[in-house]
């Protein structure tokens, strides 16, 4: 509420344990999933267990510390989750193989996250009912799903790509299941190569990139995403603590993406949210106050100069 007053956001803070990281937080979420912590990580478990406690008392006191501190708050507000497939490239069956292996596990994991979800909205809209809810999808294993990156139990094989399809037609029915429950879909990926066209079909009415990351083979489906109404957050500042750039320069690379792209540089202004380029959760709370200070004024910079001087 501080830091980002026009967009504030439930935070992830998994610098406090196993429970408060990205996955224990989404299974925090899922109906009748249990999740359990092992050595490996993460891993489905026969039923509800300590780990999933912790991680269930993470969501529940960060929900009631936003509804204390946003009380009264209207305006658009961000709530975040772990996305289907990242899920299912990081939590073990319990033969030690990922999940994703499994299309009847990734199955059931995808309709417990749709229904949990919605639980999850609707206790977020019933604490702050002025609040216009983001949903932001987090998929930065997507990648490695789609091209058979996901690393065997044994670590010395991959585990064999998922149909597109498939993958597609998933995320349709949670983005679609975020809408029908009010809330605005955002897809997160900070990973290379992200399957942008992908994403734009599966519903997200946002999608959230690494602008440093970005090559030109992600442009035509970046301007068809623009040009189809799919909003842009485009992360330019850096997330580990080192020296930040002046706003001016920190913007460069969404210039660049709107200059190669051929679109006027001042529907930058209208369709860009400038944002760090993946979490903050690494970095000390000195440097990620400077990071979201950063994106404040690049963003000014950004809608004064949209093309570099």
């Amino acid at each position: 509420m501080g830091e980002l007053p026009r967009l504030p956001h439930l935070p992830e803070l998994p610098g406090r344990g196993a429970g408060a990281d990205m996955i224990g937080r989404a299974g925090a979420l899922l109906v009748e999933y249990p999740i359990e912590v092992q050595p490996s990580g993460w891993r489905v478990a026969r039923r509800p267990g300590r780990d999933l406690t912790r991680a269930r008392g993470f969501l529940a006191w960060d929900l009631d510390a936003l509804e204390e501190q946003a009380a009264g708050y209207e305006g658009p507000l961000k709530i975040q989750l772990a996305g289907p497939w990242t899920m299912a490239a990081a939590v073990e069956l319990r033969g030690g193989e990922k999940l994703v292996a499994d299309s009847g596990a990734v199955d059931d994991l995808c309709e417990s996250m749709v229904e949990g979800l919605g639980a999850h909205l609707a206790d977020v809209r019933g604490r702050l009912p002025g609040a216009r809810i983001l949903v932001q999808v987090d998929e930065p294993g997507l990648p490695a799903v789609l091209t058979g990156s996901v690393p065997t139990a044994s670590g010395y094989g991959r585990l064999r790509a998922v149909d597109r399809t498939v993958v597609e037609e998933r995320l349709r029915a949670l983005f679609a299941a975020v809408t029908d429950a009010g809330g605005y879909p955002v897809a997160h990926c900070c990973a290379a190569r992200v399957p942008v066209d992908l994403l734009r079909r599966s519903g997200a009415r946002a999608i959230s990139l690494d602008a440093t990351r970005l090559t030109r083979e992600s442009d035509e489906a970046i301007g068809t995403a623009v040009e189809a109404g799919v909003g842009l957050l485009l992360g330019v500042a850096p997330t580990e603590d080192v020296e930040l750039s002046a706003a001016a320069d920190t913007v460069d690379p969404v210039r660049e993406l709107w200059n190669r792209i051929g679109f006027d540089p001042e529907l930058a202004t209208r369709d860009v949210v400038v944002t760090p380029t993946c979490g903050l959760a690494g970095a000390s709370p000195r440097h990620a106050r400077a990071a979201l200070g950063l994106c404040r004024e690049a963003a000014r910079v950004l809608r004064d100069e949209p093309q570099r001087r």
